[in-house]
């Protein structure tokens, strides 16, 4: 019998018995009025008067009305500079024992966003809630005895004079509880190797050696890391070689577009739980079985305001005008497309993560993420979402048999003069005929969104769609980011990013026509 396993699942159990009920909206107020009251020494609070904001009877009101929108570019410019030149008290008191980089989805230079010591805590405290949240699974007890595989970015972080740089996912993984390091795989020393393709390739040498229980990642870099180990091994499935693999935990990206191909590696089902890690905290994750949804973090260092997703409130680069409503979680309504706004103990006020989200569960303050604000495909009038992308792409799977776990699209003025969109399909499907998934998808985006469907009888021509191997979206990845890590392959293209895109297509592999 598990004897260790079952103690520690009876203690997770026996926690969760004895917690309450939660009352998200109190915690969020007491998280503003923390953040607040902390921060209102700093140059920031002091420049909007968070003095005035506490005493003013509605802290939450006048903190909206006060204090503006940002979004990386503005407060990196206004602020977080500062920092980088050895000034500190800028956003929060003192200055960050770590900055994550994040290039997101963009290609672009490096975002360095400040992460202090209480967002470290705040992290590892947000994870230990999932922990216990895992009373909520049908797990057996010698689940908890397994190994956890933790498959992020480098934790050989670039030291600075005060501080240390590297991905979030690198930075978690360097600051895990001593507890937890008997179950953490890679280990230190494949946990340093930077080279995605090095680290990989060690992984698959040591697999033998491992009991894997629990996976953790992105799905796409994931996927790529258990082909390899099976390849390696001359395996039909990975459970030949970690039969006890029971759990993955997804994060970064909705796992609904890789279902189909990361199951095809499985041996029998697995328990998925989702939860959202972000460079900017650690915000949601599933903490029931039955739904995909993750429930916010309302008590752990993150205030959240939520404006509605509508293209007159948001500008071509992704960020908010000025004067786009914001809500607080109790005035969220359910199934409303939001862009998620953040402030936090890193000192980030007010500021644009880039994501949006809808509420799949108002009073336990759950939700699901449904896309990107950059992702918005809105340049001839189609409002396509990435969440309607996604749902085309199951469609096209189900219909063609296949497995289509990447893509990416752009409005794109062709030879004729006329807009199309112009899709590109991450598929090893053999002699596909583009004619009939560009016909299914075009009928699929018309009955899905009428906003389509309008434009489709205006100002966009049609749908023209090429199939490439989802290597190569891997591949340019490599080329203009980096592989692993929390790097994500952009959705939606401008016409410039797209013309590279192409000519690179060009250079590494046959398309099917």
């Amino acid at each position: 019998m598990a004897i260790l396993g079952s103690l520690i699942k009876g203690a997770i159990h026996l926690k969760e018995t004895f917690s309450t009920e939660k009352d998200h909206w109190k915690e969020q107020q007491e998280v503003l009025q923390y953040l607040l009251t902390t921060a209102k020494d700093t140059d920031f609070g002091q420049h909007y008067k968070f003095e005035s904001i506490l005493d003013s009877g509605n802290p939450y009101k006048v903190f909206s009305e006060k204090v503006p929108y940002f979004n990386y570019e503005k407060i990196n410019e206004e602020w977080w500079s500062k920092l980088h030149n050895g000034h500190e008290n800028i956003t929060w008191p003192g200055r960050p024992s770590y900055f994550a980089l994040s290039s997101g989805t963009t290609g672009k230079t490096s975002k360095r966003i400040p992460v202090t010591d209480e967002m470290i805590g705040a992290i590892r405290e947000a994870g230990l809630k999932q922990v216990f949240a895992l009373s909520n699974f049908d797990l057996p007890a010698d689940f908890f005895e397994k190994e956890i595989m933790m498959l992020g970015s480098s934790t050989d972080l670039e030291e600075k004079s005060d501080h240390k740089e590297g991905e979030i996912s690198g930075i978690s993984a360097g600051n895990i509880p001593f507890w937890f390091r008997s179950y953490y795989k890679l280990g230190e020393e494949i946990a340093i190797i930077d080279d995605w393709d090095q680290r990989v390739a060690r992984i698959a040498e040591k697999a033998r050696d491992w009991d894997i229980g629990a996976l953790s990642g992105i799905p796409s870099w994931i996927e790529l890391m258990l082909q390899k180990v099976i390849d390696h091994h001359n395996l039909k499935n990975i459970h030949e070689i970690w039969p006890n693999l029971m759990v993955y935990t997804s994060g970064g990206v909705a796992f609904g577009p890789y279902e189909k191909s990361f199951n095809a590696l499985m041996g029998h089902p697995i328990t998925v739980i989702v939860t959202y890690l972000a460079s900017e905290g650690f915000i949601a994750c599933q903490t029931r079985p039955g739904t995909m949804a993750m429930q916010l973090i309302t008590d752990n260092g993150i205030f959240f305001e939520f404006v509605p997703f509508k293209p007159e409130y948001i500008k071509e680069d992704g960020s908010l005008v000025q004067n786009a409503p914001a809500l607080a979680l109790n005035e969220v309504e359910l199934g409303q497309d939001y862009v998620l706004v953040i402030s936090t103990v890193s000192g980030a006020w007010r500021y644009i993560i880039g994501d949006t989200i809808k509420f799949t569960n108002v009073e336990k303050a759950e939700i699901e993420i449904t896309g990107r604000t950059k992702f918005f495909l809105n340049k001839v009038g189609s409002q396509l979402s990435v969440n309607k992308m996604d749902d085309a792409m199951r469609f096209l799977e189900e219909t063609f048999n296949t497995k289509i776990p990447e893509y990416t699209i752009c409005a794109k003025r062709c030879e004729d003069g006329e807009f199309y969109h112009c899709w590109y399909l991450g598929s090893n499907m053999k002699n596909p005929n583009v004619d009939s998934l560009s016909n299914a998808l075009d009928k699929f985006l018309k009955e899905a969104n009428k906003n389509y469907k309008v434009a489709r009888g205006k100002s966009l021509k049609g749908v023209k769609v090429k199939v490439v191997g989802t290597e190569v979206f891997y591949d340019w990845n490599g080329k203009n980011k980096k592989k692993g890590g929390q790097v994500k392959m952009e959705r939606v293209m401008n016409e410039d990013k797209f013309s590279d895109w192409e000519k690179f297509v060009q250079t590494t592999t046959s398309i099917g026509n």
